[in-house]
């Protein structure tokens, strides 16, 4: 393979598998959901993570067709290759594909059909990999879980505090992982059930870091309509504006979308003064018709003297989330002459959906100037104009 080096990570998405159970005419990963296929949301994930090199899916070899189609206009995604009889055997046919000169430092292996997974679950399961040769994502049992015989009759209930259910993307240095693979081949054992048991089984200890509740895999019939729901059930859509501006002063960088961009100059303001995350933070709280940002934190107050305004941002996130509603769209402009914004726009929209949870797709960051005119053109500021649309519960009040 090419494109890769030492120091890459390769995310491989297992999606080779049929779905039987989930029903339908189509394998789940290939089913739409929110017009758009499963798959192609997970890909996204790891597309647009800036700390994932290449991506790599192992499909059916009947769905090349349906994949491309998935995958079209991707970036990040190499050739896919077909998967084998046994989750096991896919996730050796896609290392196996990786193996060369090039090979990576680092690779995720993750369902296709977990398509809620975070950037920021990506990047724990990234950094968990450099601290050993496995790590995987794992959440507390909160069920109590008993173990039945072949009748179906309780034999031993299960001490649930050491117990964790366990979840994907599962984070690995590629040379353990895919010796650890061929010797479980080498061997006839084909029957383990995920990557981190191949490595149990070759002898490696195997780390643990947080998961999420909302990183489910869609399994049943049951699942796939409950996903496609959550689409339909927030049909009171809003949007909302925000405007912000701030003046130049003494510095050397000005935090812009929540990155520090190299500048002669700094941003006065009682916080950081970032105009862009303050721009999306009002057009939020517009968005839910809940006052704005200085009515939520007030310059008065001392204790927002300095703060990050990532803060700003995370607290109208969660308003959003206690009214039972979703973020689908986040639009910045930046208005300035200087610095230039280009070359951290993509920064720039990483931060912003780790702040948000928003998937890069859906941010848009855009700068302009105002051709020397005003405040702007006389390079004294710079202002900022945010949209964002959200979707509440029908019938959702103050």
């Amino acid at each position: 393979m090419t494109g890769t080096s030492a120091t890459s990570c390769v995310a491989i998405v297992v999606a080779a598998g049929r779905g039987s159970r989930a029903g339908g005419p189509l394998p789940k990963q290939y089913q739409q959901m929110g017009g758009e296929p499963v798959l192609r949301r997970t890909l996204r994930l790891f597309c647009e993570h800036p700390a994932v090199t290449a991506v790599l899916a192992v499909i059916h070899s009947d769905d090349s067709g349906l994949f491309a189609d998935a995958a079209e206009g991707l970036p990040k995604i190499l050739a896919p290759v077909s998967g084998g009889a046994t989750r096991q055997d896919s996730v050796r046919a896609g290392l196996e594909a990786l193996a060369g000169v090039d090979a990576p430092a680092v690779v995720l292996v993750h369902d296709a059909a977990r398509p809620y997974a975070t950037p920021d679950l990506i990047s724990r399961a990234i950094a968990a990999a450099g601290n050993g040769d496995a790590a995987i994502p794992v959440l507390a049992v909160t069920d109590t879980v008993k173990r039945v015989d072949a009748t179906g009759v309780v034999a031993e209930t299960l001490d649930r505090a050491v117990l964790r259910a366990v979840q994907t993307p599962q984070a690995f240095r590629y040379a353990p992982l895919v010796a650890a693979h061929r010797a479980a081949a080498d061997s006839g054992v084909t029957t383990l059930s995920d990557d981190a048991s191949v490595m149990e089984w070759a002898g490696h200890r195997v780390a643990t870091f947080a998961g999420e509740t909302g990183n489910i895999k869609l399994t049943t019939a049951e699942d796939m309509s409950r996903a496609a729901a959550t689409f339909s059930e927030l049909p009171d859509v809003r949007t909302g504006t925000g405007f912000d501006v701030h003046a130049f002063g003494p510095g050397d960088h000005v935090m812009l979308g929540g990155v520090a961009v190299p500048h002669g100059f700094g941003l006065v303001g009682h916080s950081d003064a970032d105009v862009g995350l303050h721009a999306l933070t009002d057009a939020l709280l517009g968005a839910l018709c809940d006052g704005d940002i200085g009515a939520h934190f007030p310059p008065s107050d001392p204790q927002w003297k300095g703060a990050s305004s990532d803060r700003f941002l995370a607290h109208a996130v969660d308003k959003v989330k206690a009214r039972g509603g979703r973020i689908a769209h986040l639009d910045l402009t930046l208005i300035c002459e200087a610095p230039k914004v280009g070359p951290h726009r993509d920064a720039i929209r990483a931060e912003i959906a780790r702040i948000t949870g928003v998937p890069v797709a859906r941010i848009s960051v855009k700068a302009t100037t105002t051709e020397k005119l005003g405040f702007t053109g006389r390079r004294e500021g710079i202002a900022a104009m945010a949209s964002a649309t959200i979707r509440l519960p029908a019938g959702e009040e103050i």
